[in-house]
């Protein structure tokens, strides 16, 4: 009988080495006669165990990592395929600390099955949600999306129920359905192990989105960093095409839904909604300025529905089980799960799918295991270079969106990015000014010309050249970008620079106070 082993192929697992091990495993099971099938899978998000291996046994399946090509023949010899034992079992992968804590409504499938069988994610409960849409009228679907209390995961929080409601009411010969998949949040990778590990539920949450609106083509804007996240998508909308889960007539019904993966070119602006219609029209990504809104007027003018990856993911479950169910996770006006992404120095980094509600420190502590240093946690940036960055004495704040904002930090994409007691807060602040100066789109002065000035400004702050009257002067700066920029690039890089002035004030007196004339 064969025996089925994943091996991840996500971007994280494929850099530890999982091709070689892979290749290691079925030459070992070829040497000595086993019946084996290696399937490639994304990632369960247990990224210092990876490569994990899982070997799918009567008793179900049994998990061993991180496993390097060095390991791969004392696996076979001690009985990887019957899943006994080995210093590096870790058991059933589902009963590890790390995900048996988790809600996973959203990453239940990712690591578990393979990505561009349309098969297998139907085996797995693929493609209820939109069967479920399919009975639905447009309304009741948007209803459901409403009611769920979905607000979009990609950083501004706004309820996506509302937006699909504008898109459906719109009166046009052709309306559109966009995915912004440029994930360039520092610390984050949702959207990617999404794409990598299970495609077709973004495809199904988009295609659900299409029926729903009235839109006929999507587009999916892929940053240019994810070649592999690239290959997987265009192949497993190939083969939902074959199997007429995508195309002229969906699922049997009569109604039409394509969708195309565009790549971007690398810019960080074209994030933001605006920028990425310009940039999928083939222009330079510059951010446009609203109104008109892209729900009424967006790629090539028309009505537009543009919702990030963890938006649209979240739906079929939604759909399947219904929005009171999504809604009776979370907290206050914060509902469902939040992908939260665990990097920076900590020790057990990687993905986190659970309920608004959960503090800092609980994700840091009891999730990551504190530092990888070992020393203590310092600061802890929420929500991309733009997020704020928290001192120990907020890390008890809920990861909710009314709370963080309390907090004067924001929840972002759910990237979390820890420091510890090393970091120096006044290069953090400057560098926050620089990246907003390299990546700015340039359209308005206070993004374009603050930024520059502000990098200015604190390398005199950390020079010690005048710090008190210069801090002031960032202050200003800060100001203006807030209430004069176009969009959020230049609106919130002041966030993580007063947040550090506001926290960690003594590394901005380091270098003393120099006179004038040093200047």
């Amino acid at each position: 009988m064969s025996v089925t082993i994943t091996v991840p192929r996500d971007a994280v697992a494929l850099g530890l080495g999982s091709d070689r091990v892979a290749r290691a495993l079925f030459a070992g099971a070829e040497a000595r006669g086993l019946d084996v099938a290696i399937v490639r899978t994304g990632s369960r998000g247990l990224f210092w165990l990876e490569p994990m291996i899982e070997v799918e046994t009567q008793a179900g399946r049994v998990a061993y990592g991180p496993v390097t090509v060095a390991d791969v023949e004392a696996l076979l010899d001690a009985g990887l395929c019957q899943g006994d034992d080995h210093a590096l079992r870790l058991g059933d992968p589902e009963k590890i600390p790390f995900l048996a804590r988790q809600h996973r409504l959203t990453f239940h499938r990712c690591g578990v099955i393979d990505p561009v069988s349309v098969a297998d994610y139907r085996a797995h409960g693929g493609y209820r949600g939109l069967e479920a849409a399919l009975r639905l009228e447009p309304e009741a679907v948007v209803g459901a999306v409403r009611e769920s209390g979905l607000r979009g995961r990609g950083g501004a929080g706004f309820p996506a129920g509302i937006k699909w409601n504008t898109v459906m009411l719109a009166q046009a010969d052709q309306k559109y359905v966009v995915c912004n998949a440029d994930e360039g949040d520092s610390g984050t990778f949702a959207d990617r192990m999404m794409m990598e590990g299970d495609p077709f539920c973004l495809i199904e949450g988009m295609t659900i989105a299409g029926l729903a609106t009235g839109a006929t083509r999507g587009y999916i804007y892929l940053r240019s960093e994810y070649p592999q996240a690239f290959r997987t998508l265009k192949e497993a909308i190939a083969n939902g095409e074959r199997a007429g889960v995508l195309g002229a007539d969906v699922l049997g019904s009569g109604r039409s839904f394509h969708l195309e993966v565009r790549l971007g070119a690398g810019a960080y602006i074209c994030g933001e909604e605006t920028s990425l219609l310009e940039s999928l029209e083939g222009k330079r990504g510059i951010v446009r300025a609203k109104p008109p809104i892209p729900a009424l007027k967006g790629f090539l003018g028309r009505p537009t529905l543009v919702n990030n990856v963890m938006t649209f993911t979240a739906v079929p479950w939604i759909l399947e089980h219904g929005a009171a169910a999504y809604a009776a996770y979370g907290q206050g006006r914060s509902l469902g799960t939040l992908p939260i992404q665990l990097a920076g120095n900590v020790k057990h980094g990687g993905l986190i799918e659970y309920a608004f509600g959960i503090t800092l420190r609980e994700v840091i502590e009891d999730f990551g295991g504190g530092t990888r240093s070992g020393r203590p946690v310092r600061a802890v940036q929420v929500g991309g270079p733009l997020g704020a960055y928290f001192p120990d004495s907020l890390l008890d704040t809920p990861l909710d969106y009314e709370a963080m904002a309390a907090a004067k930090g924001l929840v972002g994409h759910g990237g979390i990015v820890v420091f510890d007691d090393t970091v120096d807060m006044a290069a953090q602040a400057r560098f926050a000014f620089e990246f907003c100066a390299t990546e700015s789109c340039g359209k308005c002065t206070p993004c374009r010309i603050g930024a520059t000035r502000g990098v200015e400004t604190m390398d005199k702050v950390i020079a010690g050249i005048r710090p008190a009257e210069n801090l002031k002067l960032v202050e200003d700066l800060c100001e203006i970008m807030t209430d004069g920029s176009l969009c959020a690039m230049g609106g919130l890089t002041p966030m993580p620079v007063m947040s550090a002035i506001t926290h960690f004030p003594d590394d901005f007196t380091r270098g003393g106070d120099l006179p004038v004339a040093a200047e």
